[in-house]
This record gives structure tokens, sequence and C-alpha cells, in this order.
């Protein structure tokens, strides 16, 4: 058997010399596989006649990356299934296209469609079985491909029609680049007409036309620059790229701020480094909020922080240069320290707090044993039942409440439950069954180094706690016990809620100050658990969600465990930030659309995904690379 390195020493003369018409059809078919067309044909007498090469390039210069083909239909559709909308994509153009790109087809009267690329696929140009072992050889001897042996298709998805609104002309100061007597305003609207054959289409790259065609806004709070699979979106404007802002006005509803943000990432995806980035724009100098009395007021930012992280964003990051606080400057990206930075440091038995990684200013505190009458929760612990939790309500604290007063201490408290004939009484009268009240004394002891310490009482430091335009961060890394965590946690959180949601309050400075209330590790204190306590705080963070919005109430939540989260809660949050997450029921919790959450294991540091469907349509971002504030222990 003949060797397959024979063909390459393969002679087209000697082979002629045979006169077999099989070995002529065989060879006239192997030329029509070449990379380059014949230009000689052999004679009767050996002689060769030269034919002329004509171009098989058109004329002209070629305008965008492609055009619209009609090989497998054309069809815009109800039922985005039934959709069927491809593109034939020119040779020089292959290289740079991806999957998530974003491609404009005009209409001829001047609309455009806004499609983004979902599919990408070789199709042959001629059919040929390439599967054998000949075209394998010819293959892996070859120095590269012939494009133009195969048709190179993207499959699109339509996204929105753009169009101008006539009636509404542009600003001379428009920054788009076109003056006002070039139409009006750039809106969008669904998908409701077909484009025509052979439409050409051109990458999009004019800003105005990508943001309308995500339904982008163009100011609010900064998360980040578009981007496609992991690089940004670049345009012809100045700077070339493309920022992605969050509503942060009245205009088109409530400031999505007040409307809730959820940021769920791994270990090291950068979810800490974002969401300082993030709060450092709600800080920022110019940022107010009308009040409903008429007043315009900064927020406050109230972060807990069991990490010891975000207190350091009372200072400047080192690593900022100029030239990169310039482009922030450009692009109107609020940086540096926040001045205003507390760190108030919950007092708890002889835990020690060392600061020595930031200079916020510090300020102790410790949690009145006087709060638990409103939530009596916070000393129930998690393990009482119904039952329990009633007798605790209904008959021990409003008893306690009549014998030592609004002041009194969580020691006279226990002291108050050792009398074992208030024990007996409360059982012979049938009000408490002395199985129930052994229950519940057992569950409120051991609390005694988280209420009443060496500290003042937080309800005396509110004032100083939530200030307008301040970051007051609430560390808990130097808490050692779970429990007194989530106590501490529970119970400030509960007291800014609670303010903020009553009609009577009584600390107007939390009900009069716009107010972002932020979480790290969410997850352990907004869980779907069984207890009467986990029920408790779901209920409240729950109303406190929903009213968010009429009480200048934003909660930001960060977690790397999102599927812990209660569906409750999970619910209310209307804008969903998904950083690298690599376990599977985290993703599918967070509820992104398929084509982004198959991305969501690969993303690098500093991706992410946002769902935001009151701001945007589903994108995908790259966070800024240098944190705004100080960020990293040395």
């Amino acid at each position: 058997m003949t060797d397959l390195g024979d063909f390459g020493d393969f002679d087209a003369d000697a082979d002629a010399d045979e006169g077999s018409a099989a070995n002529a059809t065989d060879s006239s078919t192997a030329s029509a596989g070449t990379d380059e067309p014949s230009t000689a044909s052999s004679t009767t007498d050996g002689s060769s006649d030269a034919f002329e090469s004509t171009p098989v390039e058109p004329s002209g210069d070629d305008v965008g990356i492609g055009a619209l083909c009609v090989s497998q239909g054309l069809r815009i559709a109800e039922d985005g299934d039934d959709t069927t909308l491809q593109a034939y994509i020119t040779r020089g153009n292959r290289s740079s296209i991806r999957i998530g790109s974003y491609l404009l087809a005009p209409y001829p009267d001047g609309e455009t469609l806004f499609c983004r690329i979902t599919g990408l696929e070789y199709a042959q140009q001629y059919h040929a079985d390439d599967a054998t072992e000949i075209h394998a050889r010819r293959a892996m001897r070859s120095d590269g491909i012939d494009e133009s042996d195969y048709k190179f298709v993207a499959t699109l998805e339509p996204v929105a029609v753009l169009y101008e609104d006539r009636a509404e002309p542009r600003s001379a100061d428009d920054s788009s680049g076109r003056s006002p007597q070039e139409g009006g305003e750039l809106k969008r609207r669904m998908t409701d007409r077909v484009p025509k054959p052979q439409t050409v289409i051109r990458q999009a790259d004019d800003t105005e036309a990508i943001k309308t065609g995500l339904k982008m806004p163009e100011d609010g709070v900064f998360l980040g620059h578009l981007s496609v699979g992991g690089e940004k979106v670049r345009t012809a404007a100045s700077p070339p790229t493309i920022d992605y802002r969050l509503k942060d006005d009245y205009e088109a509803g409530d400031p999505l701020v007040f409307r809730h943000t959820l940021i769920a990432g791994g270990t090291g995806s950068g979810k800490t480094h974002g969401a300082k980035n993030i709060l450092r724009q709600y800080l920022a100098d110019e940022r107010t909020y009308p009040m409903a009395d008429g007043r315009t007021v900064q927020p406050a930012v109230v972060q807990f922080d069991p990490q010891d992280e975000y207190a350091q964003m009372h200072d400047d990051n080192p690593d900022l240069d100029s030239d990169f606080a310039r482009r922030l400057e450009r692009e109107g990206i609020a940086y540096g320290g926040v001045s205003d930075t507390t760190a108030f440091v919950p007092k708890v038995g002889s835990a020690s707090y060392a600061a020595g990684h930031h200079r916020a200013k510090q300020v102790e505190f410790t949690i009145p044993f006087s709060m638990v009458h409103d939530n009596p929760w916070l000393v129930a612990g998690s393990g009482l039942n119904d039952n329990q939790y009633g007798a605790l309500v209904s008959v021990l604290l409003p008893r306690f409440r009549n014998q030592y007063g609004e002041a009194g201490t969580y020691e006279e408290f226990t002291t108050f439950l050792d009398d074992p004939a208030l024990r007996e009484e409360l059982d012979e009268s049938g009000r408490v069954h002395e199985a129930t009240f052994d229950a519940v004394r057992r569950r409120v002891l051991g609390f005694g180094h988280v209420f009443d310490q060496d500290a003042r009482p937080i309800t005396e430091l509110v004032h100083e706690f939530v200030r307008p335009g301040g970051l007051t961060v609430v560390p808990t890394y130097h808490i050692n016990d779970t429990r007194a965590t989530e106590t501490i946690v529970l119970a400030v959180s509960s007291l800014l809620i609670d303010q903020k949601l009553s009609n009577d309050p009584t600390y107007d400075r939390i009900k009069e100050t716009p107010l972002v209330l932020g979480m790290d590790e969410a997850h352990n204190f907004l869980t779907d658990a069984d207890s009467v306590q986990a029920g408790k705080v779901i209920t409240k963070f729950t109303e406190a969600a929903k009213q968010g919005r009429k009480e200048r109430l934003g909660l930001f939540l960060i977690t790397q465990d999102p599927q812990d989260i209660h569906d409750a809660v999970f619910k209310q949050i209307n804008t969903t930030i998904v950083l690298n997450l690599g376990d599977e029921d985290a993703i599918k919790s967070v509820n992104i659309p398929s084509n982004l959450e198959s991305k969501v294991p690969y993303m690098e540091k500093g991706q992410m995904v946002v769902y935001s469907p009151d701001n945007s349509e589903p994108v995908e971002l790259i966070g800024l690379p240098t944190c705004l504030t100080r960020h990293g222990r040395d």
C-alpha cells in the first residue's frame, strides 16, 4: 500500500503520461480542492496554455463585518425560539467576533436593529467529507486554514429596535457628538420588524447606541465597564469604554439603592473590593436624596463588617496613582478615603479590638438589655419553640419590666428567673408550665458578655452612629462567639429598621436620614431556618425591604452563599451583582439568565454579571482594577 507521504512527491506530468481517463478525473478533482486556482491546462501534444487570472474580490471598500443571510431563514417572532436571524461574517472580520458581541443592522428607513451574537459556527462552502485521514494529514502539513473554503455564520438574538424620536430634539450640549439638527432623542422599543436580506451588519461602537440598546442609564452610581467575554467593549468615543451606572434619581422611578442590592461572589472573587468601590459612590459629596419635608440629605452608610475590612475606607489607597485619578475624574467616579468614617466597636466581654490597619476613629458601645423588650428574640437564642417564645414574650418579660422597670439589666433578669417561687407560682396558676419555664431559662443564659457591658449603650449614640455623608462600620472580627455576633448585628440592624419604619420614631435622626444598611456575610443572619428567632428576623428584614423605597432605606447585602438567604428577602432584591461562584447551587440561586449563568464559574477576579431588570438588560461588566480607597493589609 502506498504510504501517505507519497502525496508530497506527486508529479502531475508523470501521471498525465498514463493517459487514463479515470486518473485524469481524479487529478482534476484534486486540483479543485487546492488553495490556489489552476492557471494552466495540458493539451494532447503535451504543451500547455496559460489562462488569464481573474480577480475574485469585489471592487470597492468593505463596510461592516458581514451581511444578514436567508439560507437558514430570516424570521422575527414573538417567541424567541421561533426567531431565525443569522449573518455571514467575512474572512477579515472573523477573528474579532465573540459570542455576546453587540451588532447593528440598519433598516432602510433609518431605524436600526440592535442585536447580540448568541452562536458562531463554521459551515462548508462546498460539500465534502473532510473527516478523513487525507484531509487531516493535509491540514497537519499546511501552514494555515484557507477561510474561503468555509462559511462563518453568526446566530443573532434581536434585543431592541433603535429609533430617533423627532418630537424630542437633541440639546446643543448632547454628548453623542451629533448636532441637534441631525435627529431627535435616540430611543428603543421591542423588536417588531424583520430586517431586509443582505443587510450589512456592523459592530456596535457608538456609546449612545449601546446604552440605548441595553437600556442603560446615562447617569447614576458607577459599577464598572461594559464587557464581553472578559474584554471591555470599545467605542470610537473618548473614553473608549462604556460606563455602567445604576439609576439614582426619581425621574424614572425610585433610586435603585432603595430597592436593594445583593453582591454574591466566592472567596477571592473581588466582592469586598467591588463593594467598597460601590459604597464609595454613595458617599460622594454630591450624592443627596430628597426627603418628605423637602430637604435634600446625603445618605448615611452603616456597614456590618465580620472581617474588619471596611474601616479602611477612611484612608486613601496608596496604589491609586495620578494618571488613574485623572481617568476617574473624567468619568465622574468618586475616589479617595472617606474622612467621616467611624468604627463603632461592640464591647463583648474581654475581647479586644486591634486597629493598626486603618486610621478611622473608634467608639465602643454595648447593647442595653432594654432593647430586648421591643425585640424579645434577641435573648431567645435560636432554640425556643412557639410555646416557649410565647411564655417569654407574654409572661416573663412583662412581669420583669413591671418589677425592675425599663432600665432593668440582663443580670437582674437572670436573677429574676432564678427565683424558685416565681417558677412555682406560674406553674400552679397554669400560665407557664414548669418545663417550659426551665427551657426558657436555659436558653436565655449565656448572654452576660453581650448585654450591658462597660461602654455607652448604642441607644445613646444614635446621633453619632447615623451621620449624613458618613460611614459607620461595625466590626465583629474580634468576637469569637458566633451567638454574640449574631445578637449584636441583629440588635443594631433592628434598631435602625424599627426606627425607619415607625410612624412615631424615638430617634428622628434615623427617620430623617437616607440610610444604606450594608451587611457582609448576610447568609449568617438572613438564613432560612425553622427557629422562632430566624422567623422574626426574616419578617423584619422583609418588611424593611418592602418599605425601603418609601422610607429611604436600602439594604446592601454581601454573601458567598446566596442560596442560604431566605427567599422572602431575596425576592425584594432588585439589583444582583454576581462575581465568580464555583458552587452550582449558589449560581442557580441568583436567578440570572442562563447565557450569563454559564460564564460565572469562569470569570476572573473583578468580572461580574449585573442583573437589574429596572435598570438595564442583563450585562457583563469589569470592575475597576484599583480600589478607590485603601484595601488589603500589609
